[in-house]
């Protein structure tokens, strides 16, 4: 399967439509981001039923910035519309590969209980220090 292209058109929708994303955060002037592009390409073949999507930070930067994208390469992994794993870096194909295992293994129910339990404890913290919940740079893998 080919990679989609992301915009801040369809962005919504094809992470909402599908419950397993992986997001390639790019530059076409980016050396890394051309190095790791084989490795996300042949990666998207062997993983059919998976989303592989890229982001042009060029072409998108207001996507860029809702997700806090301060280094190109940075893949995300989004499952059921909850980042689970957020880092820069060309990754090495075992690396992804384990990467993509590791978010494959999620319990997703305690991942979703874990959200819920940071979004209430943030509510109820407010100003006075409550936990803050982890940002998309934390992995969840």
């Amino acid at each position: 399967m080919s990679t989609v292209e992301l915009t801040k058109e369809n962005f919504d929708e094809v992470v909402s439509a599908n419950d397993f994303v992986l997001i390639d955060f790019w530059a076409s002037w980016c050396g890394p981001c051309r190095t790791f592009a084989p490795v996300y390409e042949k990666a998207a073949d062997r993983h059919s039923d998976l989303v592989f999507a890229k982001v042009d930070t060029e072409a998108q930067p207001e996507l860029a910035a809702a997700f806090n994208i301060q280094s190109i390469p940075t893949l995300m992994v989004v499952r059921e519309n909850v980042a689970v794993y957020a880092q820069p870096g060309a990754l090495p194909e075992p690396a992804l590969e384990d990467i993509i295992g590791q978010a494959r293994d999620l319990d997703m129910e305690k991942v979703h209980q874990s959200v819920e339990e940071q979004q209430a404890a943030q509510q109820q913290g407010g100003a006075s220090g409550g936990s803050q919940p982890p940002g998309p740079s934390d992995p969840a893998v």
